[in-house]
């Protein structure tokens, strides 16, 4: 038992700084804005449009859907299996078993969501009618932008909990009413920290 205490206090050390450079990559650009458009010269631009079809521009369309139901599906499963859950469960609870982990989890969780959520209203971009649905969300999502910490520091409560499962929610609506149906997709945990 005493053994156990020393492997402990590296392991929430370790699960600290990753929450910190999740947190962090949390606030970056989600990769996903297609920055390339922005470098294009004109000559490409003139070239790529006279290229352009109606199956291109509808493949375009696919592809935005696609993005945004995987972004938000990977939201929705670290939101509810690392936040709500385990909230709802007392595990956040002083004194309850496991809360230290439980924390540095949700914190994980929440910059990794929140991440997320970002990418999937910048693929929505790409569906006029996905865009028209989510537009009004972005507000909501960049609300959630200090809930890391928030969990990581077991500062969060109710209100905090049911705002995150607001957004999702809002997000799952959205895409449905768009056609683009979102399910929960609950990310590994190296996805969570990388």
């Amino acid at each position: 038992m005493t053994r156990s205490v020393p492997l402990r206090r590296p392991l929430v050390a370790l699960l600290l700084a990753c929450a910190v450079l999740v947190s962090a990559t949390a606030c970056g650009d989600s990769g996903d804005s297609g920055s390339a458009t922005g470098t294009r010269t004109s000559s490409s631009v003139s070239a790529s449009a006279s290229a352009a079809s109606p199956s291109a521009s509808t493949e375009k369309q696919r592809l935005a859907k696609t993005r945004f139901v995987a972004n938000a599906g990977l939201a929705a499963g670290a939101t509810y299996q690392w936040i709500v859950k385990p909230y709802r469960a007392g595990t956040f609870k002083k004194g309850a078993e496991g809360r230290t982990f439980a924390l540095v989890k949700a914190g994980l969780a929440g910059g990794f969501a929140y991440n997320r959520l970002k990418a999937a209203a910048e693929n929505a971009k790409g569906d006029p009618l996905l865009s028209k649905a989510v537009a009004p969300l972005t507000a909501g999502i960049e609300s959630l932008r200090g809930m890391a910490t928030k969990l990581r520091n077991g500062e969060a409560g109710e209100g905090d909990i049911g705002a995150f499962e607001s957004v999702i929610d809002s997000i799952k609506n959205a895409g449905k009413d768009a056609g683009a149906e979102v399910k929960d997709k609950v990310p590994s945990t190296s996805q969570l920290t990388g």
